[in-house]
């Protein structure tokens, strides 16, 4: 048997596996509302988020504060899926901001597609 032959014997099998497995893409996670709240000279920051977190494999794990030119205020962690509770809000304290800038954007992370979806603008109240 011709050495090109066996070898496109051997890997034929494994082509085809592999190429019938289509990835799963999850989706991102939705941010359905964010609020600030002004504490001395920081802000308090309250984000809620949507998604079909499914446990380890795949939850929402993470938000930030953006601001105008592009620059990270603040990272909200998230340690662990929430399957049951959907929407969820959880807050992240001491973000400074500052006082020229009015709008934020809110962005959200998981832990398959990273960062990614719509970014949330979020007026400061002043």
């Amino acid at each position: 048997m011709r050495a090109w032959f066996r070898t496109y014997l051997l890997l034929t099998p494994a082509v085809l596996i592999s190429g019938t497995a289509t990835p799963t893409m999850a989706d991102p996670a939705v941010i359905e509302g964010a609020r600030a709240v002004k504490n001395g000279g920081d802000w308090t920051v309250s984000v809620t988020l949507r998604h079909g977190d499914t446990g380890w494999e795949d939850y929402a794990d993470g938000w930030r504060v953006i601001g105008p030119e592009g620059e990270v205020l603040g990272t909200r962690e998230l340690a662990h899926p929430h399957e049951t509770e959907q929407p969820f809000t959880r807050s992240l304290s001491g973000v400074t901001i500052p006082e020229d800038i009015a709008v934020v954007e809110i962005e959200a992370r998981t832990s398959t597609g990273g960062w990614e979806g719509a970014r949330f603008p979020l007026t400061l109240p002043r």
